[in-house]
């Protein structure tokens, strides 16, 4: 009996997807470049499983029920491209490949492309939850033709995360639009993390807060409407853990270097092309890049010196500024995120749904969080909001904890502590609610030097001054 769905790419990922799929009854076909890594996942995870081996393309193709569903999770960008070239000559009329790694947009805009032309489907989808969420239900985000989303649908409804508005999987528009969402999402994860390793950064080194002191702080910060998140749950988590060689916090000895996979500098780089302003997730970007020149840090920490001390004010009220301060700017960035997704979802003509966006993103994924419920609704009330900022409990929300925001601000200043995400949130947060900035002296300048023009605050039109 031939099985209804395939799987290429037995990494962590791919194995748990398996076992997902299979567990909410699809019988699977999998096929892994390496015939060791198969047997190794038959024998012992896939044991007992209707799930069947297969060691060729050949056998794997042939293996599956028409029209054939195949999903491949291996690397993004040329081994997906040629997974799809040994694929193609294989498959026939209505198959479907979906890509469920990590992938460029505008790669998925170019398969989906040039697959459907020949009469086969090509879905795009972004992945989220990490190991686990693929095994107990991610966030599914798939991209391409709705016929080619219809006939997942069933498959892809079961196996995502359920919240109590239904499976985090909702068809999020044509070519490439999955997998944007996709890298936008993990752009917002980026500032997420950064803002708050900030936080964590001012408790220990501005108060002065051990492990356990850490872990209570976050432990009480998840308990709460505002922060209550999958990121700030594993955060309070990671503080109990302790290192059998020091017996320190674990996280006092892992070297401070972070690594990054590309979605956050892709976001980047497409809101500068469209000219959406994304701070928080820059500031993010950079803080990874300049933790990863440790050598030199180490070096100039010798030479160049600032500030030392601790906050000498009250240390309960300052933690209740410092998570005032976090959510806000953790607004910021969300805000800075689903602005980008409005702006490209013109630009691409990809028609997303910003409400459902949110609503999928509430179970399942790395940003998961109790106020995505409020974002979703923002955008249900009034689906051409042109920023969250500006959705009443947002604005309301931002209004009433400003002044603490401003403070940590300052005494991070003070104190001489980096804390650049929550800086570029609020400069976002004071540059949007200015009716007026100093780029007219920037157009002066550039009508001075360049002949660039300008226009005028009393009339219409374009002008040039003779400056000299």
């Amino acid at each position: 009996m031939a099985q209804s769905f395939g799987l290429i790419g037995l990494a962590v990922m791919g194995e748990n997807l398996v076992l997902n799929i299979e567990r909410n009854g699809f019988p699977l076909a999998v096929y892994n470049r390496t015939a060791a890594k198969t047997d190794e996942f038959m024998a012992q995870r896939a044991q007992g499983k209707n799930i069947k081996p297969t060691y060729t393309l050949e056998e794997f193709v042939q293996s599956l029920d028409r029209p054939r569903k195949i999903m491949i999770m291996v690397k993004a960008g040329s081994p997906v491209d040629a997974t799809i070239d040994q694929l193609v000559p294989l498959l026939e009329e209505g198959d479907m490949i979906i890509d469920g790694g990590n992938s460029l947009y505008t790669d998925t805009d170019r398969r989906v492309q040039a697959l459907e032309s020949t009469g086969l489907r090509f879905i795009g989808m972004g992945v989220s939850g990490g190991e686990e969420g693929a095994l107990n239900g991610p966030s599914l985000m798939p991209g391409g033709t709705r016929a080619a989303y219809e006939e997942i649908e069933p498959i892809v409804t079961k196996i995502a995360a359920q919240v109590d508005d239904g499976p985090c999987v909702t068809y999020i528009g044509p070519s490439g639009a999955g997998h944007y969402v996709k890298m936008v999402h993990n752009g917002i994860e980026y500032g997420d993390m950064q803002l708050i390793a900030e936080a964590y950064d001012l408790l220990k080194n501005t108060l002065g807060l051990g492990h356990e002191q850490l872990h209570e702080v976050f432990s009480e910060w998840n308990q709460t409407d505002e922060l209550n998140s999958f990121l700030i749950e594993i955060t309070a988590n990671i503080f109990t853990k302790m290192d059998e060689d020091t017996g320190l916090a674990l996280v006092e000895v892992i070297q401070d270097a972070a690594g990054q996979k590309g979605t956050g500098r892709w976001t980047v780089a497409t809101a500068l092309e469209l000219g959406v302003s994304i701070p928080t997730i820059i500031a993010a970007v950079n803080a990874r890049i300049m933790s990863s020149i440790k050598q030199e840090r180490v070096m100039a920490s010798k030479q160049l010196v600032g500030p030392t001390g601790k906050y000498d004010g009250d240390t309960k009220a300052f933690i209740t500024k410092i998570r005032d301060a976090l959510y806000c700017s953790k607004i910021c960035s969300y805000a800075q995120g689903m602005a980008l997704l409005g702006t490209a979802s013109q630009a691409f003509s990809y028609d997303l749904n910003l409400s459902e966006t949110a609503r999928i993103w509430k179970g399942g994924c790395i940003i998961r969080a109790g106020f995505l419920n409020k974002i979703k609704q923002a955008f249900k009330d009034d689906p051409q909001l042109p920023n969250l900022l500006l959705a009443p409990e947002f604005k309301q929300t931002i209004l009433d904890r400003q002044d603490a925001w401003r403070e940590v601000l300052m005494v991070s200043a003070k104190l001489g502590v980096p804390v650049p995400a929550f800086s570029a949130s609020l400069d976002y947060f004071d540059s949007y609610r200015r009716d007026r900035l100093p780029q007219n002296l920037t157009q002066a300048q550039r009508d001075y030097f360049g002949a660039h023009t300008f226009e005028r605050t009393d009339k219409p039109g374009t002008f040039h001054a003779e400056w000299f």
